[in-house]
């Protein structure tokens, strides 16, 4: 399938009505009413209820036919397919909003979040130390009695 990020902002304009959309995937347009009830393939609606397709939409309708046709693919699965390539890709940009933050972080607080270590104190909790340091142990000042007991 191709990359969506080499898609244009054009090639998601939903200009095609469902007879130029086959034609351009080279199907018939009852397969692509098909695929729309599947969920398939959703193109945009018009306020009458009318298909448009845009050239994403026939780029998706191509692929989904190779899968049908040449690999031999179930529609649930070449749905399956389509749902997980879909969360690949919200995972990719979701990645690439935290790899932004978090270099947006390290610039905003210099060479400071580098140096943060952290380390569980001698009462249990988290704090931080220094990078190469342990956790300050204070010395007890308790007086243990041992008494052995007698059976």
């Amino acid at each position: 399938m191709a990359d969506p990020q080499s898609f244009s902002a054009d090639d998601d304009a939903a200009i095609f009505v469902i007879s130029v959309a086959a034609t351009l995937a080279g199907m018939h347009a009852q397969t692509l009413r098909q695929y729309d009830r599947l969920g398939l393939v959703s193109p945009s609606r018009t306020r009458g209820g009318g298909r448009r397709y845009s050239r994403r939409d026939v780029a998706l309708l191509r692929e989904v036919q190779r899968l049908s046709q040449e690999e031999g693919v179930s529609l649930a699965g070449i749905q399956r397919i389509l749902e997980l390539e879909n969360e690949v890709s919200a995972l990719r940009n979701r990645v690439l909003e935290l790899t932004d933050e978090l270099e947006r972080n390290r610039v905003s607080s210099g060479s400071r979040a580098q140096s943060r270590v952290f380390a569980v104190g001698p009462t249990g909790d988290v704090i931080a130390v220094r990078a190469g340091e342990r956790p300050r142990m204070r010395r007890s000042q308790a007086l243990v009695v041992w008494r052995p007991t007698s059976h």
